[in-house]
């Protein structure tokens, strides 16, 4: 019978695509794969390669909430014995976590079983979750070179992998970027927290660029359902070609034909720009955990790949300077499109599955 796996990832789609992108790697080689995740997660994982999936109770709560602590604690426990009597009949060769409280259960009822563990950081900094795990688990895999607020002895044996992408995404690593020449084409990301800023401010900024810029682009923007009419209205004002919708499902085929990419900076975006070798502007999002967002884009503003703009200091004028300054310079984003590959990693699934299998029993 082929190995089991359980791979632990829920919440939101940062944790889910890099999971899932593991995976199918696994299932190719021959393993078979076993979901672990809450409600939230199950909304993502339509196309998750799982013969099953576990849902098991899990809760978090603020520091500084005693009570709330409690009371997620107990949920917590709750969903450690439905991972253990889950783990006695499926008895996984290996659990591998990806951060997040739905995670948390399925980690430590492994490790209080004695099964091989890995658990796996998205982002530059290492979340709360994976803190708290890192030093019960085998094994730690990382996206970043850097992992802050990780102690120096969890440092000191991470494994540097990259983020594991969609296969659609990695097959953009071979595809060269080629400069605009007439049209010009922006990808507006908007995430899936705090996107009301990016909904309304990036059409108010598009619409302040030169007229002869205006009429050379086209913008695909992923915009909240409230936000949307208003922003087709300020784009059809400014004569500007547009594409306005809540979710993009082909998100490859829209990387594929970016001059330039707007967005958060939140890991599976920053992989994937990097795996894509396309130049974006990024907004770190001021309200994410240890402010990790701002960490995720430092690799590729360092690398020349990204401009980056804090929430504090983002108006519509900075921003609709910073478009017409890259906008108005083709060899400047082929620069930043060369520098977002020289930072890729595009076989992260592959060096993380290679991981999962020498960790496994």
């Amino acid at each position: 019978m082929n190995k089991l796996a359980v791979v632990a990832a829920g919440g939101t789609g940062g944790h889910l695509f890099p999971a899932q992108a593991l995976a199918e790697t696994l299932a190719a080689r021959g393993w078979r794969i076993v979901l672990a995740t809450d409600e939230r997660g199950a909304l993502y994982a339509d196309k998750f390669p799982a013969e099953e999936r576990l849902a098991l109770s899990a809760a978090t709560a603020k520091s500084g909430d005693p009570i709330g602590m409690l009371k997620a604690g107990i949920v917590v426990m709750q969903g450690v014995g439905q991972a253990k009597a889950a783990f006695k009949r499926l008895d996984p060769a290996v659990v591998v976590g990806f951060g997040g409280y739905p995670a948390l259960p399925a980690l430590l009822a492994a490790v209080g079983q004695k099964r091989p563990t890995v658990i796996h950081e998205q982002n530059a900094v290492l979340g709360r979750v994976n803190r708290y795990l890192a030093p019960k688990v085998n094994e730690v895999a990382c996206a970043f070179p850097t992992l802050e607020l990780a102690k120096p002895a969890v440092k000191a044996r991470a494994h540097v992998v990259g983020n594991p992408v969609r296969p659609a995404i990695r097959a953009l690593y071979d595809v060269p970027y080629l400069p605009p020449e007439v049209q010009l084409r922006i990808l507006v990301t908007g995430g899936s927290q705090g996107a009301r800023l990016l909904s309304e401010l990036i059409p108010e900024a598009v619409a302040k660029l030169p007229e002869d810029l205006r009429g050379r682009l086209k913008v695909f923007q992923q915009a909240r359902a409230e936000s949307m009419e208003g922003a087709r209205k300020i784009y059809r004002n400014a004569m500007v070609e547009c594409e306005v919708a809540p979710f993009f499902r082909d998100m490859a085929g829209y990387l594929r034909q970016a001059h330039l990419v707007i967005g958060r900076a939140g890991a599976s975006t920053c992989c994937e720009l990097a795996v894509a070798g396309r130049p974006s502007i990024l907004i770190p999002l001021k309200i994410a955990a240890d402010d990790h967002q701002r960490f995720n884009a430092r690799q590729l503003e360092e690398a020349g790949a990204a401009a980056v703009c804090l929430e504090d200091e983002l108006t519509v004028d900075a921003m609709a300077g910073a478009l017409n300054a890259l906008l108005k310079d083709p060899e400047r984003l082929g620069r930043m499109a060369a520098g977002a590959r020289k930072v890729a990693t595009p076989d992260a699934a592959e060096q993380l599955a290679d991981l999962v299998e020498k960790t496994a029993r």
